[in-house]
């Protein structure tokens, strides 16, 4: 495993991240044991950086984490977690909140929750459009100052919020959605994190499943799976999407490696300072994504890839139209 480093202020971490949101939500049942065992081979692998949220499956993405580590070296991992997000006890979505007082107690939830003294990086999920970036940021800074944050994170919020929080605190990294199929990061966010020196730590690297390869046209996603609602799987995209999907699987089997090792070896190519976070449920997706680390991607592997999957080339936009209309990254 080789290492990266999350901005000029942040942490050395391994080179890919375990995204644990799976393992409790949004994609429909999984398995708990399977989803341990795949935390430890993560492990066991190299990967240091595991990110978490809060409310993914409202505090069990937490205490499932909590189980993985038990016998453990803590201070060998880094846990990045993600609050703000209120949810009701149906599952649905009450809004965001970000203000210093709910920084505060839900970090008190989360160090409990997990069992630790301190959290890593520590993000809000979204913007809180009624408070101000500076008065959330600082309260995490306070945090920091008393021990129980190690670095602050952002996640999905334009260049000039980042400018606006890191007046107030360095920004170890930006967690934002970066793909082959999602590169809006491209034009203003990513020049903006990187004057700061903030890192990005890229997730939705194979687009919900879809740049996987095991995606068809035949399969559908339950009712509780993100993807029945997503416009890019929705019936007028699917089969534009797919096609694309195609021409990527060419690229793929050309240097002999799957679809989705070409799809993370892109997003590991935009830069030293991006971090892609794997999704991986199941310790044979784990190996796969882990498997493109070994891939060396020539420039002649690069423009094929770029030639396959066009930047903008994917049709239906990354969430629906009331998502995008909460993402700060997404205004214009």
């Amino acid at each position: 495993m080789f290492t990266r480093t999350l901005g000029t202020t942040g942490p050395q971490v391994s080179a890919l991240g375990l995204g644990l949101m799976g393992m409790s939500d949004f994609y429909g049942p999984a398995d708990e044991a399977e989803s341990i065992a795949t935390v430890h081979a993560a492990l066991d692998a190299g990967v240091t950086l595991l990110d978490t949220g809060d409310f993914y499956g409202s505090g069990h993405n937490e205490l499932l984490l909590r189980r993985a580590l038990e016998g453990r070296d803590r201070d060998q991992v880094r846990i990045s977690v993600k609050f703000g997000a209120l949810r009701d006890p149906g599952g649905g979505f009450l809004g965001f909140d970000g203000r210093p007082a709910a920084v505060k107690n839900s970090l008190a939830h989360t160090l409990r929750r997990i069992g630790t003294d301190h959290v890593d990086v520590y993000r809000p999920a979204r913007l809180d459009p009624a408070v101000p970036i500076e008065d959330t940021v600082g309260a995490i800074a306070e945090m920091v100052e008393a021990g129980y944050v190690r670095h602050i994170g952002l996640s999905e919020v334009g260049a000039e919020t980042l400018r606006r929080a890191a007046a107030v605190h360095p920004i170890a990294d930006l967690q934002i959605e970066y793909s082959l199929l999602s590169r809006g990061v491209e034009s203003e966010i990513l020049p903006a994190a990187r004057e700061l020196g903030t890192a990005i730590t890229a997730y939705g690297v194979l687009s919900r499943g879809l740049l996987s390869g095991n995606w068809s046209r035949e399969r559908t996603a339950a009712a509780r799976d993100f993807r029945a609602h997503s416009p890019r799987f929705a019936e007028q995209n699917i089969d534009h999407n797919l096609a694309l999907v195609e021409a990527l699987r060419e690229v793929a089997a050309a240097r002999g490696v799957a679809v989705a090792q070409v799809a993370i070896g892109w997003v590991l190519s935009r830069g030293a300072d991006i971090v892609p976070l794997v999704g991986a449920r199941r310790r044979d997706r784990l190996a796969e994504a882990l498997g493109s680390l070994d891939l060396h991607l020539s420039d002649a592997d690069l423009a094929a890839i770029e030639q396959a999957v066009p930047a903008g080339s994917a049709a239906g936009e990354r969430y629906d139209r009331d998502q995008m209309a909460m993402l700060d990254s997404e205004r214009p």
